[in-house]
Order: structure tokens, then C-alpha cells, then sequence
């Protein structure tokens, strides 16, 4: 087959697709095999087939090649859109500003077009950073054999008021919440929102939180303790211990990933 005249540009995939189709048309390759080696379906080969016999060589590439897409944002929606997003809805990641966008505005956009709006115009957004892969827990079975406790300091009221802490729990099973604002975390506000927890869901079987102070004393075993072979604990621990709770302190920030996503998730969306 001669090739047809004039200049156009093939991709390495577009001219190997030719040479394949090319076997089929002029000898005698099988349109199975042709689809094997291109990884499509029969019909594509057949498709491919018709084209090239009708237009050549040219017939291989693809028809949008050259053209403005169609899912392009128009130009007025676009800046809509980008003022909406450093005004209203400044400091949203592109999954919540598409979020909201639709919710609010109904602008149907989607969060990966917004992602591409945000970096070609520069505009700054908080990314989660790549986690390192950990050994996987499973969650517990059962609502309450697990609870995930911890206090988060935070700008939660943007300005308008003092930094304070939520004291968050999620249930292990089924990451049901609970939360309440403190001034601090420590002892008083510790146990007050477990109580509130205990008094609306009930007794969980074990809790699950970082080393703070508040929850895991680092004060020296004393020689009660030391007869007993038992750690020191703290005001909440031992309160909790009497209650017939189980307290089981985490190693590291990662290991109580769930109540560390509930936070980011609450300042990226709470505020």
C-alpha cells in the first residue's frame, strides 16, 4: 500500500499500529493476532482497517489529535470559578472546593479539573503528604471493643475566637464520632469528655491513645508500684482502670491513624 502525500506526525504507538494493520491488509496477518499484538479488540482492528483504507496511512490517527477538547471549562465560568476559590472558598483542597462549588453555586466541575486550575494559576492549597506503607491493622468487630482517643490543638475558630482542643473519639468498628471543645487537654477535660462519651454510647472495652502525659504518667514508679509490678499511671488512667476500661497506649503518631485522619479531616472541613 503507498502512502498517501503530504506531512502529518505519528506517535512510536500510531506508526506500530500501521505496520500491524498493515500485515492484516496486505499479508494475509490474522485479525486476532493483530488485536493480540495491539492489545484492542477485533472490532478496533476492523475499525483501524476501514480508516486507513479510506485515508491512508493517516487513517491511524487519532480525530481529536489537534482539537480544543470538549470538557474544557469556558472562559467566564473559569473565572467564576478561580475567584470563587480565592475568596469564598480560599484554602479548600480541589476535592472540597468541587464539593461545595456544586452544593452551593452549581458549578458541576470536577476535582481533578480544579486540581489543574489550582497549579497552572499558582494557587496554594493543603496537600496531604505520601504516607510511608505500614503493616495493616484490622478493625475490630464489634461497636465499642475499640475506641480511638485524642485531643487536637487548632485554630478552630479561624481568628474569631482562642486556640483550643477537640477531644475526639472514634469507634474502631465502625468509626462512629464523638467530639467536644475543651481550653486544654489534660485530666479535667479528659475526663469530662469521656464521661460525655460513656453517658451517650456507654463503656467501651479498651481505648486507644498517644502517650501525653494526661493519659500515660512519665513520673517515676513509686515502691507501691515497684511491690506490685505494675507502671505508674496517671489520674485519667487510673480513673479509667476503675471503670473496667482497658487503656492501650499507641507507639507512634501512625499507629492511631483513624483519629489523626478524623483531625485533618475536621480542619480541612469543621472550620
Amino acid at each position: 500500500m503507498a502512502l498517501e502525500k503530504g506531512t502529518f506526525i505519528m506517535t512510536d504507538r500510531e506508526i506500530r499500529k500501521l505496520n500491524i494493520v498493515k500485515k492484516v491488509l496486505e499479508d494475509g496477518l490474522k485479525q486476532k493476532d493483530a488485536a493480540r499484538l495491539l492489545g484492542i479488540s477485533v472490532r478496533q482492528v476492523r475499525r483501524i482497517e476501514k480508516r486507513i483504507q479510506a485515508e491512508g496511512s493517516r487513517g491511524v490517527i487519532h480525530k481529536g489529535r489537534g482539537q480544543e477538547s470538549p470538557f474544557l471549562v469556558e472562559k467566564k465560568v473559569r473565572e467564576q470559578i478561580l475567584g470563587l476559590c480565592r475568596s469564598k472558598y480560599e484554602g479548600f483542597n480541589p476535592t472540597l472546593a468541587s464539593e461545595k462549588l456544586f452544593e452551593i453555586n452549581k458549578i458541576k466541575i470536577s476535582r481533578e479539573t480544579i486540581r489543574k486550575m489550582f497549579l497552572k494559576e499558582g494557587i496554594n492549597y493543603s496537600r496531604r503528604k505520601g504516607r510511608k506503607h505500614r503493616q495493616w491493622r484490622e478493625r475490630k468487630h464489634r461497636i465499642g471493643e475499640m475506641v480511638q482517643m485524642d485531643g487536637s490543638v487548632h485554630d478552630w475558630f479561624e481568628g474569631r475566637g482562642p486556640k483550643c482542643v477537640l477531644m475526639g473519639y472514634i469507634d474502631d468498628a465502625n468509626n462512629r464520632v464523638f467530639a467536644r471543645f475543651y481550653e486544654y487537654e489534660g485530666t479535667l477535660p479528659a475526663m469530662s469528655s469521656f464521661k460525655e462519651y460513656v453517658q451517650r454510647h456507654g463503656f467501651p472495652l479498651t481505648v486507644y491513645l498517644d502517650r501525653h502525659t494526661t493519659y500515660k504518667s512519665s513520673g517515676k514508679a513509686t515502691v507501691d508500684d515497684e511491690l506490685n509490678n505494675r507502671e505508674p499511671m496517671s489520674q485519667f488512667g487510673r480513673a479509667v482502670k476503675e471503670l473496667g476500661v482497658e487503656l492501650i497506649f499507641a507507639q507512634s503518631p501512625q499507629a492511631k491513624g483513624r483519629i489523626e485522619r478524623l483531625f485533618r479531616t475536621f480542619q480541612d472541613r469543621l472550620v
